[in-house]
């Protein structure tokens, strides 16, 4: 079986990560090297998928680069295409409603623990995109990452607020004796996520105890505060006297929107990073469309990409040039309205039209009338056929959904809803 593998690997993968990939593999996976048919999916990928791939990216690179004459003023008034006209309205109102619109809070700044991107290339996305919608709003960050001095850092920038999370990733990497000294001179808000141990944690009750014993003040969660409320494995936090707020994914408006002058050439665009626990769904819903339609498919671990890197700036560009966003959840957000992925939000705020599952919290968030939700395998294909032949009608799905997520549901209100919860600790 090994070798089997190894041999339909080789004619994908390039070499030199050839080796690499197979050491994941058998990490993640051990003996079971191929459970769901996930490389038999890679093998028959579309050629021009994996061929037009670098050009792609390059061209990418080279938009962001020349991102100040691409987006000019100009560029906006001369593009018909209705997505970019609304988006490019939208962009400018939600700038114009949230800049600086916390800057009188002289008494709330941030320092948000930073994980190295090989650790957690998600991790590194995420945190930096608040801090970029922190800032903004007019609070000031300092972005705390693994190597840096935690003495150094609160005596240079002098933080009110700590985030961190509740990992022992995270956490061992705190020097605690230098918080302790900076909390007895001054007020240092410890914040940190709000992890069940049914996420794969240790028991939480233990956690909770080191938490009373290390001065946290409360917790946050990235998922819906309707789960939040619902789980009642959360009620524990409520029990021992400790707050769980709340800061959901959203889409950044600082790099995800619309951008002129681009043709949509691209069937679809995917991208995600190869997540184990998305194998199975990703085989049952795309391999028709990876094997018969050319697009565009990047992010970490995917073998036959060399450059696996996330930019999340040179995202909208790639974004721009697709006619059908693919999108897919993992089991735990269809079975429970927890969360929506970042790509809902990004892909509606960048103007391309979604072809997505059925996850529980999307009827919550967005009207059936902004996306193409598929409750089947066989329902996706069709609908993604449906959808490169019915062009009108998957823009006025797309303009609705651009329409919303910039309304609601931006990393912008997100924030703000966080600020009102964390500015109760500061009365």
């Amino acid at each position: 079986m090994k070798n089997l593998i190894k041999k339909i690997l080789s004619l994908i993968v390039h070499p030199d990560v050839l080796s690499n990939y197979l050491l994941k593999v058998k990490n993640i996976i051990g003996k079971a090297y191929d459970p769901y048919g996930f490389s038999k999916m890679l093998y028959c990928m579309h050629k021009d998928t994996t061929g037009h791939h670098d050009q792609l990216i390059a061209w990418a690179n080279s938009c962001l680069e020349r991102k100040l004459d691409l987006e000019s003023p100009e560029c906006y008034a001369r593009d018909r295409d209705p997505l970019v006209i609304q988006g490019h309205e939208l962009l400018r109102s939600i700038k114009n409603e949230f800049a600086g619109r916390y800057k009188h809070l002289h008494n709330i700044r941030i320092m948000i623990h930073l994980p190295d991107y090989a650790m957690s290339p998600a991790g590194y996305s995420l945190f930096n995109n608040f801090a970029q919608g922190f800032e903004f709003l007019g609070i000031p960050v300092k972005l705390h990452s693994f190597d840096d001095i935690v003495a150094d850092d609160l005596k240079s920038f002098k933080p009110t607020v700590f985030l961190t999370s509740d990992s022992e990733h995270y956490l061992r990497n705190i020097d605690w004796r230098a918080m302790e000294e900076y909390r007895k001179k001054e007020k240092l808000i410890l914040g940190l996520t709000a992890s069940l141990e049914e996420y794969g944690n240790t028991p939480l009750a233990g956690r909770l105890e080191w938490g009373r014993n290390h001065g946290v003040n409360f917790y946050y969660s990235f998922r819906a505060p309707e789960y939040i409320a619902e789980r009642k494995e959360y009620r524990e936090f409520d029990n021992e006297g400790f707050p769980v707020f709340n800061l959901e994914f959203g889409a950044n408006p600082l790099i995800h929107y619309a951008v002129p002058g681009i043709e949509r050439d691209l069937d679809y665009i995917f991208l995600a990073s190869i997540n184990p626990d998305k194998w199975r769904r990703c085989v049952d819903y795309c391999v028709p469309i990876f094997r018969d339609y050319p697009g565009l498919i990047h992010g970490p671990g995917w073998p036959a990409i060399r450059d696996q890197s996330i930019v999340p700036a040179r995202d909208r560009f790639l974004y721009a040039r697709a006619k059908v966003g693919i999108n897919l959840h993992l089991q735990e957000q269809i079975e429970w309205a927890c969360e929506l992925n970042e790509r809902t939000y990004i892909l509606a705020a960048c103007g391309v039209p979604q072809l997505i599952d059925h996850p529980g919290l999307l009827l919550k968030r967005f009207s059936h009338e902004s996306m193409f939700v598929a409750e089947t395998p066989g329902q996706y294909v069709e609908l993604f056929n449906y959808m490169l032949h019915n062009r009108e009608k998957a823009e006025k799905k797309a303009l609705s959904a651009q329409r919303e997520v910039f309304e609601k549901y931006t990393i912008f209100h997100s924030i703000e809803k966080f600020i009102d919860q964390l500015s109760v600790i500061f009365r």
